[in-house]
């Protein structure tokens, strides 16, 4: 009887000391409220004559501050340093008959895997954040919310183009901002996440800490090419070969005090296969800027490079940051025909009283597009060839009410425009003017 005793309180004691070294949790965030919004388009070519048409939208909605989420954590001590850990994280929709939706390609916001030596880094590999991303949520004033104003994290709030062509022109072709309100959408400034990703993440040395990642999904076949017809009808096909999808981002933060600086770099190559005719215009394989709206999709036959740099200092009554962020897209099969986004922010936020916290950031940008070919073979949709700009801007302010550590009141207001955006030949010069606000609550946990 005494031994049995002792063998449950040996079983039980090891059962304890394991439990002591692993650890999961569950967490994620809720946030629901209301929302509304206004949009004009000036001479578009959906409005003939010079029209002006307006759109207005109000709804009880979801996700204005927040992308409502669920996730699980957990880490394992290994001993000598080490650790294993990993993340499950899904998005939810609180309004929608199935809160968890496995059919979109944004649900699955992170799932990845790694080890962590103590002092010296750590590695991960799966569906994760890029090396931008990550910089950006340590240096945006409005935290990544998904309201408009901010043309660093570039979205559309809650608004569709009243000429309903808010995310695809030609056949399908994702654009990069011809046919939305203010020349920004869904977040076309960098590449929020990548699937098929092993991330490295150095210590802290003497204030610096450096990020990088590895893009991988290669797949080989015989390749084919065949040609029919002369001149600019003829048409070049090539079948088999190479679909790959690359990427590879490298990140450094230095913080020293009250300051942070990063600077970062990523760049994505997605190839596939193509037809193109004599006038180098597409009927298959057209070029597609990858990583649109925050999602895992990748691109095709296009080159993406990506920076961003910012700065933010902690003055003690209110925090400063300062922002730059670059994206060029280029078509692999003519370097000539690309979309190139840059944008710069400054911003402030600050604790007015202990409960009571509020942001404002004002950017401008430049949105240019050139040689782009309409129909489906265009990075964005547009007419004839040569080269065509467009300027935006945009401001954006918001406040928290914080009722406890983890729920807080909310209220955003964020406007954005472009003046006098041309990307067809001989079109009007259209203009484009939004802004919406919201109030709600958001809950973590």
């Amino acid at each position: 009887m005494k031994k049995s005793l002792f063998a449950i309180a040996a079983v039980t004691a090891f059962a304890g000391a394991a439990q002591a070294q692993s650890s999961v949790t569950v967490y994620g965030i809720l946030d629901v409220g209301y929302i509304g919004q206004n949009s004009r388009i000036a001479n578009n070519a959906a409005t003939a004559g010079g029209t002006v048409a307006q759109q207005t939208n109000s709804q009880f909605g979801q996700s204005a501050q927040s992308t409502s989420r669920l996730g699980f954590k957990g880490n394992e001590d290994l001993g000598g340093g080490l650790s294993a850990f990993f993340t499950i994280e899904t998005a939810i929709t609180p309004n929608a008959q199935n809160a968890i939706q496995t059919n979109v390609s944004s649900s699955n916001r992170q799932t990845f895997v790694g080890l962590k030596k103590h002092g010296v880094g750590q590695f991960a590999l799966g569906t994760q954040y890029t090396t931008i991303h990550n910089a950006v949520a340590a240096t945006d004033p409005g935290m990544q919310n998904n309201m408009q104003g901010n043309v660093i994290y570039d979205k559309p709030g809650f608004n569709t183009p009243v000429n309903g062509s808010a995310l695809s022109g030609g056949t399908g072709t994702t654009t990069a901002g011809s046919v939305q309100f203010s020349g920004q959408q869904d977040n076309t400034s960098y590449t929020v996440r990548a699937n098929n990703m092993l991330s490295l993440q150095s210590d802290n040395f003497a204030g610096f800490q450096g990020n990088a990642f590895y893009v991988m999904n290669n797949q080989n076949a015989n390749q084919a090419t065949v040609t029919s017809g002369t001149g600019t009808a003829a048409t070049t096909a090539i079948t088999g070969g190479t679909t790959n999808n690359n990427g590879f981002g490298l990140g450094v933060n230095y913080t020293w005090t009250k300051l942070l600086v990063t600077a970062n770099y990523q760049q994505f190559t997605d190839k596939g296969l193509s037809t193109i005719n004599g006038a180098g215009q597409y009927s298959a394989g057209n070029p597609i800027q990858g990583g649109f709206g925050g999602t895992t999709v990748y691109g095709q036959n296009a080159k993406d490079n990506q920076q961003y740099y910012a700065a933010t200092y902690d003055f003690g009554i209110l925090k400063g940051y300062l922002q730059y962020v670059n994206r060029k897209t280029l078509d692999v099969n003519n370097p000539n025909n690309y979309v190139a986004r840059t944008a710069q922010q400054i911003g402030v936020r600050s604790y007015i009283t202990p409960t009571v916290e509020s942001w404002a950031s004002f950017g401008t940008g430049k949105l240019t597009v050139s040689q782009a070919y309409s129909g489906t073979n265009a990075l964005v949709v547009t007419t004839g060839t040569g080269s065509n700009a467009a300027n935006f801007g945009g401001f954006q302010l918001g406040t928290n009410y914080w009722l406890s550590k983890r729920t807080n009141l909310y209220a955003i207001y964020g406007q954005q425009r472009t003046s006098n955006q041309m990307f067809g030949a001989n079109a009007n010069q259209t203009s484009y003017n939004s802004n919406d606000y919201a109030v709600g609550v958001r809950h973590t946990f």
